[in-house]
């Protein structure tokens, strides 16, 4: 037993009960008992990494994310990342949180990544990066998708969090494996197709608000195209580098 990360998901259980979070979770005998693999979910909101943490008790097993080093530096949040044993990835050298992740997985543990890399805006899938299928091939371990629907109406980008009871319902998928081949490319276009795939089913059942700000334009809500959240990601970069220059 894990001596921080079981009472952790007790205590976000109990979290996810007083806010009457409605979980419908399939595809979760696709977890490996054992072995390393990595778990590529898709990124529309910040609770994200706690949702994707519940189909892989049904084996009893924990899952370390590569988060963002901002967040460990994080007075309150940096010691417990640690205690749970997540992975931190300082985005200007991702050199040293990459071995750590492939070593990882060679140990036989579960990492979780965000092969978009930052939230979604559109809600729709942005654009992989290729460090997922990497780190599958270097380790010789499969890929498992995983695609959550429901976590941007909870909190996202540019919204307020909406952390009391709301009943809010959300749905977890967790893909087949993938085996690990190259060249990576292909692999990663493999991965993103396949979880575009479970996207689409997992909205054909879930209501959605029309005009709400957390439902795809595609589905008749009011977020950007995955074009005009794209433009907006590179505003925002833009601006970052700006004021970094200064």
């Amino acid at each position: 037993m894990e001596p921080v990360y079981f009472p952790i998901i007790g205590l976000a259980r109990t979290v996810f009960a007083a806010q009457g979070l409605k979980f419908t979770v399939t595809g979760d005998d696709n977890i490996p008992a054992t072995g390393g693999a990595v778990i590529a979910v898709n990124h529309t909101g910040y609770m994200d990494f706690t949702y994707a943490g519940l189909p892989v008790r049904t084996p009893k097993r924990y899952i370390r994310f590569m988060a963002k080093k901002e967040v460990f530096d994080n007075p309150i949040g940096g010691p417990v990342m640690r205690a749970l044993k997540h992975i931190p990835v300082d985005r200007s050298a991702g050199g040293d949180s990459y071995v750590e992740a492939v070593n990882r997985l060679r140990q036989g543990e579960l990492v979780g990544v965000y092969p978009e890399a930052t939230i979604s805006r559109s809600f729709e899938l942005k654009e992989f990066k290729s460090g997922a299928a990497r780190m599958a091939i270097e380790a010789n371990v499969p890929i498992i998708p995983i695609v959550i629907w429901g976590a941007q109406r909870v909190w996202t980008k540019g919204f307020p969090k909406r952390l009391g009871r709301t009943n809010t319902p959300i749905s977890i998928e967790v893909g087949a494996p993938i085996a690990p081949y190259e060249p990576a490319q292909a692999l990663t276009d493999q991965l993103h197709s396949t979880m575009e795939g479970m996207l689409l089913n997992v909205q054909k059942d879930y209501h959605h608000e029309p005009g709400a700000y957390w439902v795809p334009a595609r589905l008749g809500g009011s977020a950007p195209t995955l074009e005009e959240a794209n433009a907006m990601d590179a505003a925002e970069a833009a601006e970052k580098a700006a004021r970094r220059a200064k």
